[in-house]
């Protein structure tokens, strides 16, 4: 595909021109061709804010679709919607999204694989159809792309910040306010690498939460992201004083034995990206979840 710049679009950033004409795309998607040098300029590769000038010829180079190696695996994935488009999947505690060092087999990825027709191949060979995820002992619900039209569109609406996801989340402490918004920048810890921190040079984050129930020592809370950051609610939770209950990265050194954070992603909601019809789902708080409540709930009596 070739564009010829005409004089009304002169002096526009690149990548907004190009979402504005290029079908089926978005500009985060426009972004990511100039950085990989798929799209030129006059025959030149060029930042996405480049000012486009009356005359100049862009020019598109398709990419390499490479086949995923990844092994379809029969896991008896939870499908809660499924159509031409996308697909929502309910996942399970304890299991990795996709393949990565340690973790070659067993993922939602090869999951789904085996249980889908199609996955978007805009993300990797390695995270077919994988849009957003959700950390290996976060339980609850994602949104999986089947093509890459779809998979641009999802991502958009990420950006704009027009996907619902809510989570309940048991955390440490009494929480003695009911409504409450975290927002502080989250990035790689500086003294620890393989840890996420609320540091000065980090990304925007955005937590908003509020109290569901308090307990003696704990507060079940429900959280909303504005953003999705890396470990986002463990890290807020932490960084105001009330650490999620379970988190072996994040928690005190005295917490639940429960196999993991006490965090479960019970509310999606997006625009269909062919319909756009709203769609809303919910996942009940699984077992594991509700039995701790239970016994808090019992032994407060």
């Amino acid at each position: 595909m070739n564009v010829t710049i005409t004089e009304e679009n002169a002096g526009t950033r690149l990548d907004t021109v190009l979402a504005g004409i290029v079908p089926d795309t978005s500009r985060t998607d426009i972004q990511n061709r100039v950085k990989s040098g798929h799209i030129t300029v006059n025959g030149k590769t060029v930042k996405p804010n480049y000012k486009v000038k009356d005359g100049d010829h862009i020019e598109f180079f398709e990419r390499e679709n490479v086949e995923a190696d990844i092994e379809p695996e029969n896991l008896n994935l939870e499908i809660v919607y499924e159509d031409d488009d996308v697909a929502v999947v309910n996942k399970e505690r304890g299991m990795v999204v996709h393949p990565a060092a340690g973790h070659a087999s067993g993922t939602l990825v090869n999951g789904l694989m085996a249980q889908l027709d199609n996955l978007s191949g805009i993300n990797g060979e390695l995270r077919p159809g994988i849009v957003h995820r959700i950390d290996k002992d976060t339980s609850g619900l994602l949104m999986v792309a089947k093509h890459d039209v779809s998979h641009r569109h999802l991502v958009d609406q990420l950006v704009e910040k027009s996907v619902t996801r809510k989570y309940t989340a048991l955390v440490h402490g009494v929480i003695p306010h009911n409504l409450g918004t975290i927002e502080a920048p989250i990035g790689r810890n500086p003294k620890e690498r393989q840890d996420m921190a609320v540091v000065d040079d980090g990304k925007e984050a955005v937590t908003h939460f509020n109290v569901l129930e308090r307990f003696d020592k704990f507060t079940l809370v429900e959280c909303i992201l504005e953003t999705g950051r890396t470990h986002q609610i463990r890290v807020h939770m932490k960084y105001i004083g009330y650490p999620l209950a379970g988190d072996p990265k994040y928690g005190p050194r005295k917490t639940l034995d429960v196999g993991g954070q006490l965090l479960h992603a019970g509310t999606l909601g997006f625009t269909h990206p062919k319909t756009g019809e709203r769609l809303e789902f919910k996942s009940e708080l699984p077992v594991y979840f509700t039995d701790v409540l239970e016994e808090m709930r019992q032994a407060e009596k």
